[in-house]
């Protein structure tokens, strides 16, 4: 089993148990402590877990990574407004991807009345919109993350290449003037670069919380998205930075 199917692993564990043994995890896995060492070096410089003797603790980040419906509810109301702007943005005949991630299936419910194509990897989102009279759907294959409830891989990153979309609406981790867009999985980060680069528009979907905030994994530069639709900016020296860079903001009504 490869480095990163065991962190996975590792997160689900402690996802579910709340800690987790360095001796078990070596014996089930079939490699020395010190590998398992290394990997919980590499989740604790991630912020995903705490060393512990004997083994590891779990973080609140697990939390966010992991539980599709409890993430749901974080930041609810500014999910909420961020989605309303974003729908203004959207029009009959647009051909659109919708990243995966809990702010983004809150787009999905607004768009259902829409005539346009929706091109989407994340699972609730198809599900939300499979029954829609006016919807196009395209589902886009691939591995399946059953956390992420997304397809990812190759396989998916091939597929949304042979597409040509108006508009991208994405999602990251984090987003900061120093380092762009970027996110806990270079899987599903992969994927997202993908659906930004076969569209003519790209708008990024963020709370103000992930603003000036950094992941593990860099995404893309700032230069490749067009708008920044989140649900404040408050700190007007900063958005001038921003904006700067070209980039747009647009701020939703709570």
């Amino acid at each position: 089993m490869d480095s990163e199917t065991r962190k996975k692993y590792i997160l689900q564990q402690l996802d579910a148990h709340e800690k987790v043994s360095l001796t078990t995890l070596a014996k089930k896995f079939n490699v020395s402590e010190m590998t398992i060492r290394r990997d919980f070096n590499v989740l604790e410089t991630r912020g995903m877990l705490v060393r512990k003797y004997g083994g590891a603790i779990k973080t609140e980040a697990i939390e966010n990574l992991f539980s599709f419906n409890k993430r749901m509810e974080t930041n609810a109301a500014q999910k909420k407004s961020i989605c309303e702007a974003a729908l203004a943005h959207i029009e009959d005949g647009d051909i659109i991807f919708i990243d995966c991630g809990t702010t983004l299936f809150r787009l999905a419910a607004l768009v259902k009345n829409k005539r346009i194509r929706v091109i989407t990897n994340s699972l609730p989102v198809i599900s939300e919109l499979m029954y829609s009279p006016t919807i196009k759907l395209t589902i886009i294959g691939g591995d399946i993350d059953a956390d992420r409830q997304a397809s990812y891989g190759a396989v998916t990153e091939r597929v949304i290449k042979e597409f040509a979309a108006d508009k991208a609406f994405v999602g990251a981790d984090g987003i900061s003037l120093s380092r762009g867009l970027s996110s806990f999985d270079e899987k599903e980060a992969m994927v997202t670069k993908t659906m930004m680069e076969q569209s003519r528009e790209v708008y990024l979907l963020c709370d103000s919380s992930k603003i000036e905030r950094d992941s593990y994994f860099r995404l893309a530069p700032i230069t490749a998205v067009d708008y920044l639709i989140t649900d404040a900016f408050n700190d007007t020296a900063l958005a001038k930075s921003y904006q700067d860079t070209g980039l747009k903001i647009i701020t939703g009504q709570p």
